[in-house]
């Protein structure tokens, strides 16, 4: 099946979530619309749409200009069976004592690796990308420093590779939350593939908004791999929850960004900890000061 994808860059989120809401109401209709901060640090936020049939690109143009955007590029994508294609690109992924695979590469497990199966087809939060590899591998350190934390909290969860990772090394009950309801069901279905039932939930919440978070705090360790304005904005809540001299791993933070996101947390009471590049992207550790 031939796709055709079109993209288009706006000064900011209003705009941009404007233009996805008028691109859905065109004919052909696409069939999947997203907006998304371009993690670039400037601010910019691209619309992306998906159609079946190709668009006409006078009137996404005409669209794009009215809302202050690029006019949009538009491509069309061959016919790939995509799971099949990143089942065969992505290796598993060695973090620390964690062995990051999919069902494809099972067999490749070693025997004193810590195992967390995420399938290809649930693609963020595989392990691959710089930023959780960079939790993995400080959850990791700080395990091995001596970290006993029962009571740990993931925030923007994703796929929970993070929240099943914390479950792995304690037997505590560790809580995963994510604004986006697909994320929580990608989550809950992870957790069931890795065992974990019981011991990882999974809850839709913005941030800590949720009665269970709220209840079960103060957390010895909360992850938050999300992006750098969210993080900033977190930072008084993190605080509020997270346990005297608990932890946060934060990521989802370009090198550049690492400052501004590091003085935020510090404000709000945090010390750093450890500091960690893996490409791009920095992992922050810091612990809440007594």
């Amino acid at each position: 099946m031939t796709t055709f994808t079109a993209f288009a860059v706006l000064p900011e989120r209003e705009l941009a979530e404007d233009l996805a809401e008028r691109v859905e109401e065109l004919d052909p209709a696409p069939y999947g619309v997203g907006v998304f901060e371009i993690e670039d640090g400037s601010g910019k936020y691209e619309v992306g749409a998906y159609f079946l049939e190709r668009p006409n690109d006078v009137v996404l143009d005409i669209l794009a200009v009215a809302f202050r955007g690029t006019g949009f590029t538009v491509s069309e994508l061959p016919e790939t069976d995509w799971v099949a294609h990143v089942k065969r690109e992505l290796a598993p992924v060695v973090a620390g004592r964690f062995f990051v695979h999919g069902s494809h590469d099972a067999d490749k497990v070693p025997a004193e690796a810590i195992a967390l199966r995420i399938d290809a087809a649930m693609a963020f939060g595989t392990g691959h990308h710089g930023t959780t590899l960079g939790c993995l591998t400080a959850l990791d350190r700080l395990e091995a420093a001596g970290l006993r934390a029962r009571n740990v909290a993931d925030i923007g969860c994703g796929t929970a590779v993070l929240a099943m990772a914390a479950a792995k090394l304690w037997p505590e009950r560790v809580l995963a939350s994510d604004i986006d309801p697909v994320a929580v069901q990608t989550a809950a279905a992870n957790v069931v593939t890795n065992g974990l039932e019981g011991q990882v939930l999974c809850l839709e919440a913005a941030g800590f908004a949720h009665p269970m978070l709220q209840e079960t705090a103060p957390f010895d360790l909360i992850f938050a791999n999300i992006l750098k304005a969210p993080l900033i904005a977190l930072a008084p809540d993190m605080a509020r929850f997270c346990a005297e001299s608990g932890h946060v791993i934060l990521s989802g933070i370009l090198n550049e960004q690492a400052e501004d996101v590091q003085a935020a947390y510090v404000s709000s009471g945090f010390a750093p900890r450890m500091r960690d590049e893996h490409g791009d992207w920095t992992t922050l550790v810091l612990t809440r000061n007594q």
